[in-house]
């Protein structure tokens, strides 16, 4: 119960942020960027349709294409925000808070893509176009982020007919720092990196990493090919490698330093480390 409680507060709180972005950022300025609530624009202007009897009325179709593709999980997970949206889209007002288009387009397209990528943390969404993405993904492996940008790509052409070049255009660049958005919050907001370290101090480095920065080392066995290529007298050496949080690495660059200016080193940024003291528990690996 704990944890639906949790899970139903994160997908609420998605779904108060993506009206927010539609009725006061993106729909003030006729910004259709994709996405059901970017149809629903689009209606409303052509019909004089309320925006969320049109959200409303697609999310329940789409509830059903989400059971038969996603199952039940995605889909009990999907009814919430179906359900939640128009609702929330009818009670918040229709304001403008930020008077110029470009930076209104912005704030909006990075509120949206924040709000995107916590529905899809939570196995989630709030209906309409942001299914197809979970779609492509479980089935072609396409990230949600390249989904998401297809999808809305054809409702923002249809925008182009009906509102003028200046909307298509801005809603094109909201779709693209949506997409950027989510590309960067589902890679990582916190960057790791692996370092590779060829020394003849690894007992003393070992020693400073595990006690001063917290982290495990793992010791590789490695032969340089140049002298096995000359036949020479070949001596196995020991690789350090250690994933540490990209604010240890200078912490870590001082030790070794201070034991062999001359160590070889290799680093790599990663986007994402799971296991014992990255995911589920603090401390040295």
């Amino acid at each position: 119960m704990g944890k639906f409680i949790k899970k139903f507060i994160s997908i609420t709180l998605a779904i108060i942020l993506i009206a927010v972005c539609v009725n006061m950022f993106l729909g003030p300025h006729n910004i259709a960027a994709g996405g059901i609530t970017g149809l629903a624009i689009i209606l409303e202007e052509l019909f004089q349709l309320d925006r969320s009897i049109v959200i409303l009325i697609f999310n329940l179709a789409i509830l059903v294409i989400t059971f038969i593709f996603l199952g039940k999980e995605v889909f009990f997970n999907t009814v919430i925000g179906a359900v939640l949206l128009p609702i929330i889209i009818g009670v918040i007002p229709h304001i403008t808070i930020i008077e110029d288009v470009m930076l209104s387009m912005v704030v909006g397209s990075v509120i949206f893509g924040a709000a995107v990528s916590l529905l899809y943390r939570n196995k989630a969404s709030s209906g309409g176009t942001s299914i197809p993405p979970l779609i492509l993904k479980k089935y072609f492996k396409v990230n949600t982020s390249v989904g998401l940008f297809i999808t809305d790509g054809i409702v923002v052409v249809l925008s182009l007919f009906v509102f003028n070049v200046e909307s298509f255009f801005y809603a094109v660049f909201s779709i693209f720092i949506t997409s950027v958005t989510m590309n960067y919050i589902e890679s990582g907001t916190n960057k790791k990196k692996t370092v590779y370290i060829l020394s003849d101090r690894n007992k003393e480095i070992t020693h400073d990493i595990l006690h001063e920065i917290g982290r495990g080392v793992t010791i590789v066995p490695v032969i340089g090919a140049y002298n096995q290529m000359e036949e020479k007298h070949s001596t196995e050496k020991q690789m350090l490698m250690v994933t540490l949080d990209s604010k240890n690495y200078q912490q870590l660059l001082t030790i070794v330093n201070n034991y062999d200016e001359k160590a070889f080193m290799i680093v790599y940024t990663v986007s994402d480390v799971h296991g014992h003291g990255f995911t589920y528990e603090s401390g040295s690996i």
